[in-house]
């Protein structure tokens, strides 16, 4: 294996310098056809010329409140129509959207905003008197004619707490011009033009927010779905005739999980692009999707929101190499060990990664330093490269138990239990042992009644002794959300002794 596995080079001989706002590409969409659809949430569908034309009132709107070009606009709503609204809003006046979740308590909402520091919150009512909006105003008396177009200097900022829970901020190097935010992207992500995009995940997280915009952007229907319920998601897809999905691994399960008449009605046949991120995908789930919708259809993209390089692996591939996250795509990666050493292929360490040779920063963080070094940077990924170059991700490093010396990935054993038909969703932390240092520990959600004896039984089938659970916790609430993220430190500091 070599130092580095690097992707294509979106710069050369050949890289146009055109820079157009994305306001452009909107009244060009309208142009084609302003009576398409544009927007669709629970409730309400908006047209291609309604939308540009509400978003240039809300624009309006926003600069009144003291919205200008370079500031930032926090958003902290539900999925809805004026969710994506107020994004465009922000881009048409140069500012730069911040997605946040509307269930913040006080306290992480106060802390976001002071290292976002936002000319404008639309949502959650700010602590500190800043300019707000609820989002439910109606802006209507304003004026509905274009602004002047202008390119701002990123076009998103999401957030993000990683493994310790500090707020910080991701601002996307890319300027909000069509060429940065589209670019290549769309070839890889297979956004192709005038299609269908069901948006079956909270706007907060990176990723529904960035694909429904990028779809929005390439003259797609953008589908809201104000919370994701597994057979609705299944019904919307024929309903709206979906061409491009987006997924995270726990909606997967929770699809195939769906009564059997519930999944021979289903029509997937506009489909063409299903794409999941977001965590590891179990294989069984992995491989009941790929028998769902074919394997050209499935795809997978490995990619941090700082997107200094990325992997991307569809279905056909996934086979050849299963549990696989894909070859490199874009920038570069190496997997090293403790001391900086590339490691050859097939040992497990730390994922590093960097952008591509003379291209820009891909971001930078407001509230946090990168992990960095020798001008390589980690999101604390572990895993390892095959002969062939294809990435297999182990789990965080933050997230490793040592056990007794030996390293279990709580990734791995998720997926295993995932196997088992009772098991909805599972956590697995390490709890401290005086003996081995750490023990593993599941806590598990299941759909009918089942005991700690019968899941460790079914692991050992499936797992080396060192890694199944010493102990078995059972919930009655979902372990990950609805983007399929879950939070092990949280967890694990919940179960410690209190020390005194």
């Amino acid at each position: 294996m070599s130092a580095a596995v690097a992707g294509p080079d979106p710069t050369g001989p050949g890289a146009q310098p055109t820079r157009t706002a994305l306001a452009v590409r909107l009244r060009e969409l309208v142009a084609e056809n302003p009576d398409a659809p544009a927007v669709t949430d629970d409730d309400a569908t908006v047209t291609r010329a309604e939308f540009d034309a509400r978003t240039n009132q809300l624009a309006r709107r926003f600069a009144r409140l003291g919205v200008t070009e370079g500031s930032l606009v926090s958003i902290a709503i539900p999925n809805q129509i004026r969710h994506t609204e107020c994004s465009v809003a922000a881009w048409k006046l140069g500012a730069v959207p911040q997605p946040l979740s509307h269930r913040l308590p006080p306290g992480e909402l106060a802390a976001l905003l002071e290292v976002a520091d936002p000319s404008l919150v639309v949502g959650l009512e700010p602590p500190d008197g800043r300019a707000w909006m609820t989002g439910a105003e109606d802006v209507s008396d304003e004026d509905d004619s274009p602004l002047p177009d202008v390119v701002g200097p990123s076009w998103k900022a999401p957030t993000s707490g990683g493994s310790t829970g500090r707020p910080k901020l991701i601002v996307a190097g890319q300027e909000a011009s069509v060429e940065a935010v589209i670019g290549e992207k769309a070839a890889t992500l297979r956004f192709d033009r005038d299609g269908v995009m069901l948006a079956t995940a909270p706007m907060y997280h990176n990723g529904p927010n960035m694909f429904s915009l990028m779809a929005l952007l390439q003259g797609h229907h953008v589908v809201v779905m104000r919370r994701f319920d597994a057979e609705r998601a299944v019904r919307l897809v024929a309903e709206h005739r979906v061409t491009w999905l987006y997924v995270v691994p726990t909606m997967m399960g929770r699809m195939l999980r769906l009564p059997e008449e519930v999944r021979a009605a289903a029509d997937f046949s506009s489909l063409r692009t299903v794409l999941h991120v977001g965590a590891p995908c179990p294989p069984h789930v992995k491989r009941g999707w790929i028998d769902w919708t074919g394997p050209e259809v499935l795809i997978e993209l490995y990619a941090g929101t700082e997107s200094q390089a990325s992997c991307v692996i569809d279905g056909a591939a996934w086979l050849e190499h299963p549990g696989s996250v894909g070859q490199v795509a874009s920038g570069e990666m190496t997997v090293r060990d403790d001391e900086f050493r590339v490691l050859p292929a097939g040992e497990v360490g730390e994922v590093w990664m960097r952008r591509a040779a003379d291209t820009p920063p891909t971001y930078h963080y407001l509230g946090a330093e990168p992990n960095e070094r020798d001008g390589w940077e980690s999101l604390g990924d572990m895993g390892y490269f095959d002969a062939d170059g294809y990435l297999y991700l182990a789990d965080r490093r933050s997230d490793m138990i040592l056990v007794g010396g030996a390293n279990v990935y709580p990734a791995e054993v998720e997926s295993a239990l995932a196997e088992h038909p009772a098991v909805v969703s599972s956590a697995v932390i390490g709890l401290p042992d005086e003996d081995l240092g750490n023990v593993v520990h599941a806590i598990v959600q299941t759909s009918s009644e089942t005991g700690a004896e019968e899941l460790q039984e079914h692991l050992r089938a499936r797992l080396a002794p060192y890694k199944i659970p010493r102990s078995v916790e059972f919930s009655t609430e979902p372990l990950r959300d609805d983007a399929g993220k879950v939070r092990r430190s949280a967890l694990r500091a919940e179960r410690l002794p209190v020390r005194t």
